[in-house]
């Protein structure tokens, strides 16, 4: 049983091309292979096969769902961005900073500057956070 939640959470997590494809949908909504080519071909030269090939290959990992009711598919995201960020950095912090949200934190605020609009606002969570552990 755990060996198939393994398998589940690998099978889950987009590659990087299939990350793309997601921005674009997560930004635009519910959208053809075309359109979504179009915006991926602002940011670098893509093939149209590819990216058609790719949200098939999506569709079939349960990534995207496909709208068949019209002559022109209509692909859209099957889980919510918020869900699969939740995820993707999940992973990230367990195997890069072995689960310390700590750990990235500091890193994060070591080597980039924040804006102090965004200091007050990490702030203010984390006071959130220890108002709701008290």
């Amino acid at each position: 049983m755990e060996h198939r939640k393994e398998d589940e959470n690998k099978k889950a997590e987009p590659t990087k091309a299939e990350l793309e494809i997601l921005q674009v949908l997560w930004q635009h909504g519910p959208s053809t292979v075309r359109f979504v080519n179009e915006k991926l071909n602002e940011q670098r030269d893509v093939n149209y096969t590819s990216t058609l090939k790719l949200m098939q290959i999506m569709a079939e990992k349960g990534s995207l769902k496909r709208d068949e009711s019209q002559m022109k598919h209509i692909y859209h995201v099957a889980e919510e961005k918020e869900k699969t960020q939740h995820q993707l950095l999940d992973r990230f912090v367990d195997s890069v900073y072995q689960g310390s949200a700590g750990k990235l934190v500091m890193q994060l605020l070591g080597n980039k500057k924040a804006s102090k609009e965004e200091l007050d606002s990490i702030r203010k969570m984390l006071d959130d956070i220890e108002k709701n552990n008290l």
